[in-house]
């Protein structure tokens, strides 16, 4: 069972760039998408309920911005949207279905880099993730997939050092990302490539850093030991970030229960 997370950074902009070649290509049993900046209304006919998929959008209420969604070759039970019952999640952040006995959620984690306000929603935001991040703990197969907004580590990242008081690198975003992992998640992409630098999922639009592969790490598939122990390897598919999104799309394969 292949399952792929992928930020596409304007699902409009992303059908006219080569996005159905791509997921051809990659050939997912569940897709988890983010920044979809879309509503369905929005989208040509036959993408609004693409054959062969059973598809739940989450957008968010401002038009032309953030929002996630999930597709699926099986039939699913959406589980619920945002962080808990209370939760309007009106920026359409996150999205938890059931499907072939996996809780599985499409995560798209603020970005702080546009200031100091922006940061202050992120860290909200992150506090409310982790509570509910803290609730997945159970028997059932959990695994949330999306773009955190953040470099765990200087693997993780390829120009460490000017990016210590950069929003996505910050030393207590970090910590934050370890007490996930210390809490019982497991880093699924990271388990599979080891002790390296990298491989990134993101890339500026300056200088030559795509070309270069000078990128972050900030596209991630996370498990609770449930689903991890059915995990199989981990793909990051770089053309697809060059060519269609900021993004390349991450994928995880599971042993089929």
């Amino acid at each position: 069972m292949r399952i792929t997370t992928w930020n596409v950074n304007g699902l409009r902009a992303a059908l006219r760039k080569g996005f159905a070649d791509h997921l051809e290509q990659i050939a997912p049993d569940v897709l988890l998408l983010q920044e979809i900046r879309v509503t369905p209304d929005q989208l040509p006919e036959e993408w609004r309920q693409p054959e062969g998929w059973y598809v739940q959008w989450h957008p968010a209420e401002r038009k032309g911005y953030s929002g996630t969604a999930v597709w699926s070759r099986h039939p699913f039970d959406v589980l619920g949207r945002g962080t808990s019952r209370d939760d309007s999640d009106d920026e359409g952040r996150l999205l938890t279905v059931r499907c072939r006995g996996l809780d599985i959620s499409s995560v798209y984690l603020p970005s702080g880099s546009s200031g100091p306000e922006r940061q202050e929603i992120k860290e909200q935001w992150m506090r409310r993730f982790r509570r509910w991040a803290g609730r997945q703990d159970s028997d059932t197969p959990v695994l949330f997939g999306g773009d955190l907004n953040i470099a765990h580590t200087e693997q993780d990242i390829y120009y460490a050092k000017s990016n210590q008081k950069t929003s996505g690198f910050l030393p207590h975003e970090r910590e934050w990302f370890g007490n996930l992992l210390e809490s019982g998640w497991s880093d699924l992409v990271r388990q599979h490539f080891g002790d390296q630098q990298g491989p990134y999922s993101w890339w500026s639009n300056r200088g030559r850093a795509r070309e270069l592969d000078r990128g972050w790490r900030i596209d991630y598939l996370l498990a609770n030991p449930a689903a991890a122990s059915r995990f199989q390897a981990a793909t990051i598919h770089r053309a697809g970030g060059l060519q269609v999104s900021d993004h390349a799309p991450v994928s995880i394969d599971l042993i089929d229960a």
